[in-house]
């Protein structure tokens, strides 16, 4: 029986190939160790499989879809912001505090850290100068309920790393108030 066939094809992000298995169900070993090395040295983009029942001779059906791994033209990659560089120092000086009370609660309940805010969440609360549940929730993707269960430790922080700030407007406030 022969165990894989390859092909390539074009599509619109580069030449996206394909290789062809076939596992049989009985003494699968052989055919699913070239399998595997072959995913482990490519990128691969999808995998399909299928069931073929024909008795003894029932096997896996996989075609592998993939790129070469030097091919890094071929799949288009999200660059993630620095917001070392997008922040100033002392906003991203807020950011990093925030990322670790994230982290911490992450690792406490074993989800991961972005089920709790974003960076893009936290970086928004920073530059935003977020200091009330309020303000929180008209943060893009974050609801009540993360503003109940979180927002009152991320408030905190952010309450005590923009107090001056807050303080020095009511003062500026008060004295305008004050010369009417």
């Amino acid at each position: 029986m022969e165990r894989s066939r390859s092909g390539t094809a074009t599509d619109k992000e580069g030449a996206m190939k394909y290789q062809f298995f076939t596992i049989p169900v009985y003494m699968p070993d052989t055919a699913q160790h070239e399998l595997n090395a072959f995913c482990a040295g490519h990128r691969v983009a999808a995998v399909e499989k299928q069931f073929v029942a024909d008795g003894d001779r029932s096997f896996w059906a996989i075609c592998v879809s993939y790129l070469e791994k030097d091919d890094t033209q071929a799949l288009p990659r999200k660059s993630k912001p620095d917001y070392r560089e997008i922040l100033n120092e002392k906003d991203f000086a807020v950011f990093v505090k925030l990322r670790t009370l994230r982290k911490n609660f992450s690792d406490k309940e074993g989800i991961p850290a972005y089920a709790l805010f974003t960076n893009e969440q936290l970086a928004a609360m920073v530059r935003e100068r977020i200091t009330t549940s309020a303000g929180l929730g008209t943060i893009e993707g974050v609801g009540k309920t993360r503003v109940d269960k979180y927002g009152k430790e991320f408030l905190a922080i952010l309450q005590n790393e923009f107090h001056d700030n807050m303080s020095n407007e009511q003062v500026d406030g008060n004295h305008e108030t004050d010369r009417d």
